[in-house]
């Protein structure tokens, strides 16, 4: 007699699936337990009359001890990691189910409270694992989207409804350090544009949330001419149509035109009922910022110019692009 394959199946799926169940409820009560630690060492320190002195006495004298009955688990550094989690997350109705405690040793490495929360928030709702997460952190992905902010414009945190405007997803610049393909100098738009679809999921993850791609050198027919826009996506959060071209040179005024054209065209030729106003952004090597502040770019907000970059930048060349951002922004 011959086991059927349907059978075999359903039992492989049962068992998987209760295994990662039990990896969950594992995790959790990990997490959990780890928070109580931490809170429960804070509350002993506080006793103390010399707290600095008293704490770093008492976590070293917990780890001998408890390292003696319960192995290297909770060693002298994993118990400084425990009572800084508490610290971070002082609230344990504010831990994500979601997140492990891998993910939570990655946010303990965010100094600041605004981008730590940004990070939680934003890996627990869209299911990051640990090496997104790391990657977001190291490329700055906060600091990227609140560069591309106006002075007194804060990039939401804490949300109760999703992005609103297209100004919320928008970074500069993107790091598309996945594209490994392509050669160091010298690569058109097309090379660049093939390389991004050979990595199109690591695309759609840097680009951020809601996206999903519609088309390649996308047509666009008017009564006279035929147009083709480089990489079309929608954005189901904002419910629109994001057109992207890509620019191997520095951004000249006529790429502007460009982009603002395909937008124009787009909104009165492809936008459904229901879509909002499509928006554009050029994807360029470089960009000069008084070319910006004297452009349409600087007063529509459905149009945007962001910088990529191949590689993964230092903190100093991401501190500096940043920077420059915020400076341009400031003087508009």
């Amino acid at each position: 007699m011959e086991i059927s394959s349907l059978l075999i199946h359903d039992i492989k799926t049962l068992w998987s699936e209760a295994r990662r169940q039990a990896y969950t409820l594992v995790n959790r009560a990990l997490v959990e337990a780890y928070w109580a630690i931490g809170r429960r060492i804070v509350e002993e320190e506080q006793q103390g009359a010399d707290r600095a002195a008293y704490g770093a006495f008492l976590l070293r004298e917990l780890a001998v001890r408890l390292s003696g009955e319960l192995g290297k688990g909770l060693d002298e550094r994993e118990l400084r990691k425990i009572r800084q989690f508490y610290l971070c997350f002082p609230q344990r109705d504010a831990l994500r189910p979601e997140l492990s405690w891998t993910h939570y040793r990655l946010l303990l490495r965010v100094q600041d409270p605004a981008a730590r929360t940004y990070y939680c928030q934003e890996a627990a709702d869209l299911g990051w694992g640990t090496r997104h997460l790391e990657r977001e952190i190291q490329t700055g992905a906060y600091q990227r989207l609140l560069a591309t902010r106006r002075p007194g414009e804060a990039l939401p945190v804490n949300r109760v409804s999703p992005v609103t405007t297209p100004g919320e997803l928008i970074k500069d610049p993107y790091v598309l350090d996945f594209l490994g393909a392509l050669p160091p100098t010298g690569y058109s738009e097309s090379e660049l544009e093939s390389a991004i679809l050979a990595n199109l999921q690591q695309f759609l993850l840097e680009l951020g949330k809601g996206f999903a791609f519609v088309g390649r050198q996308y047509p666009i027919q008017t009564d006279t001419r035929r147009f083709y826009i480089d990489l079309v996506f929608y954005n189901h959060i904002l419910r629109c149509f994001v057109l992207l071209d890509l620019k191997v040179k520095e951004l000249t005024h006529a790429d502007i035109g460009q982009m603002d054209m395909y937008v124009r065209m787009f909104d009165d030729l492809k936008k459904q009922s229901g879509d909002n106003p499509t928006v554009g952004i050029i994807l360029c090597a470089d960009k000069d910022d008084t070319l910006v502040r004297y452009s349409v770019l600087d007063e529509n907000r459905q149009l945007f110019a962001s910088r990529y970059r191949l590689y993964l930048p230092t903190e100093e060349e991401l501190r500096q692009e940043l920077e420059r951002e915020r400076q341009r922004l400031s003087h508009d």
